[in-house]
């Protein structure tokens, strides 16, 4: 697989020229590959082409007038214009682009109709309809309720900016569903264990793995962890969730057991994490399709992923005593709701086994 899809090199009077050519639209992109200034016109490129309407692209070609004013439509094509929905990072706007592209294409009534929701007048759409766009995926509960919060946050946009006529946020009026699950997969001590057996101090995915594990940062920002962002023997950050909206800026000590993985391991100029040819990896999409690679090498289970390190920072944490604004710190959190749950797991098993070794030393 090219690292970067859908690029073409060719030469143009002499100069070598790369563009991005997808759904038969052209970007030309600037810069070398494998530098930050490719990387980043690559991502805007793709975003620009890929992200650049929510209508179909045969509709769009055959049907010019399909959207019309005060349709659901209408709504998400106006919200992507706009300055709120710009603040989001590249990422963010992507997903969410694609959760609502697939609710328009939803056909309103179940019963064989063509009339699908983005055509749907937005002034009368009620709570029973957005119940029904959550229903639809009642078989994958998370992406029901995703849907289902993307909608609330669109819904808001247009209340608080006055357009479409909405005048109650009715997304809100529907219930999220619980879900069975507990979200990723908290990695366990013998998974962890199993992972560091295979790959050792010295290796690329060791080194990988630390960083996950000895920093608790999401993919995202592991990926783009480089030299620069070691300052003053500590890792420096600012995470790329919310980055343009609410940045969150870190600086965590660099653990010996990281701090030896980077000394024993060859790491890239820019970034510390390269591929087998040394350049570094084309996005965080490719980075997690290697890393879980470098998994199932290990005989890793399919639930094992790169997010459900992170849980087991914050469980190892919390279980050496850290309180939740602790976590908070190292995790980059900006919630206790989202500390609690690790300090309450904790404090229970503490609890319980100081419990039962006082009713061991009474009967002794």
């Amino acid at each position: 697989m090219k690292p970067y899809p859908y690029t073409r090199r060719y030469n143009d009077r002499g100069k070598v020229r790369i563009e991005y050519r997808r759904y038969g639209r052209t970007i030309a992109l600037t810069g070398e590959p494998g530098t930050m200034e490719f990387q980043q016109s690559y991502e805007a490129a793709k975003e620009q082409i890929e992200g650049a309407t929510i209508l179909p692209r045969e509709d769009a070609i055959a049907r010019p007038d399909v959207v019309k004013q005060g349709t659901l439509r209408w709504l998400c094509i106006e919200w992507f214009k706009s300055p709120e929905f710009g603040q989001f990072a590249p990422t963010t706007q992507h997903v969410r682009r694609r959760i609502l592209e697939h609710s328009l294409q939803e056909p309103s009534d179940q019963r064989g109709s063509t009339f699908m929701f983005g055509q749907y007048p937005v002034a009368r759409l009620e709570a029973k309809h957005v119940k029904v766009l959550r229903d639809l995926r009642r078989d994958k509960p998370d992406a029901a309720n995703n849907r289902l919060k993307v909608l609330r946050v669109l819904f808001q946009w247009a209340i608080d900016n006055n357009i479409g006529g909405m005048v109650r946020n009715v997304a809100r009026d529907v219930p999220t569903f619980k879900n069975p699950t507990e979200g990723h997969h908290c990695w366990t001590d013998a998974e962890r264990e199993q992972f560091k057996a295979r790959h050792p101090v010295g290796t690329m995915a060791r080194l990988a793995y630390e960083l996950f594990f000895q920093t608790g940062q999401r993919i995202g920002d592991v990926w783009g962890f480089g030299p620069g962002n070691v300052v003053n023997g500590a890792l420096v950050l600012t995470q790329e969730k919310n980055k343009t909206r609410k940045p969150v800026h870190l600086e965590l000590p660099i653990r010996p057991e990281l701090k030896a993985a980077l000394d024993a391991t060859k790491t890239g100029e820019r970034r510390f994490l390269v591929n087998a040819h040394g350049d570094p990896f084309a996005s965080k999409k490719s980075f997690a399709n290697w890393f879980k690679d470098r998994c199932r090498e290990a005989g890793l289970p399919g639930k094992c992923s790169a997010h459900g390190i992170r849980k087991a920072t914050a469980t190892f944490h919390a279980n050496n005593g850290a309180t939740s604004n602790e976590l908070m710190a190292v995790l980059g959190w900006q919630s206790l709701r989202s500390a609690e749950p690790y300090v309450r797991t904790a404090n229970q098993k503490q609890l319980a086994a100081r419990a039962m070794r006082r009713e061991s030393d009474q009967k002794a």
